[in-house]
């Protein structure tokens, strides 16, 4: 027969039990047995007029918020989006690059029919303008794709649905279910992500959010992930397939940052910021049918513009700041490739090199201009100049030295690095701690680092590449 311990070890067996009865598990029998109890008392006292809509949503809840299927699902429809957005955006972005290219001719004749000096016309043409059409060219066309489709699944009543998936794994991390909402916001733009984390009630587990948001892929690194996996994972593959396979890499990069998340989100919840998990109660909404015009409209007008638009303010002076590096000699070398110079011995460790670095930080600003920056001091002209395809693209990446562990480790360091400026600011703004904001930036950079470091090394050894 057993008996309590004596008062020696009375403290530290009414831990241990605590410990045991604090279990997931228990938990969630706690609010499983809640929500029974509540379903109870609701069919007891509420009548439904459509019976049959209820049951269709029970039935589909079965299917969506299944633990068999609900992931796969997942998974699938974050892989229609980007399938769709890959190749539905391809032929805009060409007509899109054309006809800005041949606006960019009539400028350079009206520049010259002035007799306008030709830093003038370098500043304002070859690096306002150019750094702004690319991002015009490039952003627009899978905004419009993304966003509406985005905001279809919303107002269907999935996201809510990926919400209740997702909150057993954030639960196990230490974290909140809410985080996956903020995570989808996200996709669109961690600025605005963050300040979303305002849903989560628990201070502890927004800052876990606030910490963890830049692991998801914004608006402005998908031109980076879905161009490179174009031109070196897909290499090989041509028409519908060609699209398929990066639409998978572009997939698999989301899903890591999201193990990223959930560890880098464990690991603070064991640490800086310990503490339990609260419950999260979510209202599952009916499916409905969505309203595809207004949903479009808005979704387009409201996400994609609102984007584009800071994209278009932040790009103009980065372009022309970038010209004017790449123009001012000292010595015989440009400022920019004074730095370049500089950073190439340490990006060499990590798979990269000095103009790869060189355009993540001076793009700091936004993400959305770190390949026309990258470009920009490949071709050594100190301004964008036109590429008629994805093929004299990844030409120009070859002849700089570029493999395909160039290309994979830049898209890690593009999905793992530092938030933008814009974020930053949000992230002080919402804190109001220069703390968090520093670990905010250290956190991503440092696993960036690390993560592409080991790959480097494990290439060179293993003869990769």
């Amino acid at each position: 027969m057993s008996s309590l311990p004596g008062n020696t070890d009375r403290s530290q067996f009414l831990r241990k039990k605590a410990i045991e009865l604090s279990t997931a598990s228990l938990r969630d029998d706690i609010v499983t047995s809640a929500f029974s109890q509540s379903k109870t008392l609701c069919n007891e006292t509420v009548s439904i007029k459509d019976q049959n809509k209820l049951l269709q949503t029970e039935k589909l809840d079965k299917i969506f918020t299944s633990k068999i299927w609900g992931f796969p699902i997942m998974l699938s429809m974050l892989a229609v989006v980007i399938y769709l957005t890959i190749a539905g955006a391809n032929i805009p972005s060409s007509m899109l690059a054309s006809f800005f290219g041949w606006l960019e001719g009539y400028l350079t004749l009206g520049f010259n029919a002035i007799h306008a000096p030709d830093w003038l016309h370098g500043i304002l043409v070859l690096g306002l303008y150019r750094g702004t059409s690319w991002v015009i060219s490039v952003m627009l066309p899978p905004m419009a794709i993304f966003f509406p489709m985005f905001a279809i699944l919303e107002n269907y009543g999935y996201l809510p649905r990926v919400a209740f998936n997702m909150d057993r794994l954030f639960k196990r991390s230490g974290a909140h279910g809410k985080q996956s909402l903020t995570m989808a916001m996200g996709f669109g733009c961690n600025a605005a992500a963050i300040m979303s984390t305002r849903i989560i009630e628990s201070p502890r587990e927004r800052m876990l959010a606030i910490l963890t948001n830049n692991f998801v892929p914004c608006n402005g690194r998908w031109p980076t992930l879905i161009l490179l996996a174009s031109i070196f994972m897909a290499a090989g593959f041509t028409g519908a397939a060609g699209t398929l396979v990066t639409a998978a890499v572009v997939v698999g990069m989301v899903v890591f940052g999201i193990i990223v998340t959930l560890a880098v989100s464990w690991t603070l919840s064991k640490t800086a910021l310990k503490g339990v998990p609260t419950h999260y109660t979510l209202e599952l909404p009916p499916y409905r049918r969505p309203d595809f015009i207004n949903t479009i409209v808005r979704a387009t007008l409201d996400k994609s513009v609102f984007v584009l638009k800071r994209a278009i303010v932040i790009a103009a002076p980065a372009g022309v700041l970038t010209w004017v590096l790449a123009n001012i000699i000292i010595g015989d070398t440009s400022i920019l490739m004074h730095i370049v110079n500089f950073l190439d011995p340490f990006a060499q460790q990590l798979g990269l090199d000095g103009f790869i670095l060189m355009a993540f930080i001076l793009g700091l600003p936004a993400n959305e201009i770190v390949l026309p920056i990258l470009l920009m001091g490949y071709l050594s002209t100190g301004a964008m100049i036109e590429v008629e395809d994805l093929d004299s693209l990844k030409q120009i990446f070859i002849d700089q030295g570029w493999t395909w562990i160039t290309a994979l480790n830049m898209m890690l360091f593009s999905l793992l690095h530092f938030p933008c400026g814009t974020t930053l600011i949000n992230i002080f703004k919402e804190t109001k701690s220069k703390k968090w904001t520093f670990l905010a930036f250290a956190i991503p950079t440092g696993l960036a680092i690390a993560i592409t470091f080991t790959i480097a090394q494990l290439a060179k050894v293993f003869g990769w590449g």
